[in-house]
């Protein structure tokens, strides 16, 4: 299709496509025109999120670093009253986080700050 025949069935001057056009090269068009220009050319407009690895992995990633943050704290903790775990006890007591925070409500995983227990 023509910049002129994109202009005709948008109902706008010819002028315009090539200010549509440079705009959504640049980022600057609006979702209202790219849906005005799709329905021009019988065409439907998506605008979506796509995660760059699976869901399933970035919820681990993230269960992972929340459940490590809390094993610290307890790890620190515990040497502070002289009551230090092994290495084998802080992996358990991580993945035991891990599991627990994956079967329960996802809400808060992304605060900075999260209560697994809530």
């Amino acid at each position: 299709m023509t910049a002129r025949q994109l202009a005709a069935r948008m109902g706008v001057a010819p002028s315009r496509i090539p200010t549509v056009e440079k705009a959504e090269a640049t980022g600057a068009t609006t979702l209202r025109t790219m849906r005005h220009a799709a329905a021009a050319m019988n065409c439907t407009f998506v605008y979506a999120f796509v995660p760059v690895e699976p869901l399933d992995d970035m919820l681990r990633a993230r269960a992972v670093q929340k459940a490590r943050k809390d094993v610290a704290r307890l790890d620190h903790t515990m040497r502070l009253e002289n009551q230090a775990l092994n290495k084998s006890d802080l992996d358990a007591e991580q993945q035991r986080i891990i599991e627990l925070i994956l079967s329960g409500s996802l809400r808060g995983l992304w605060d900075e700050e999260w209560d697994h227990n809530a």
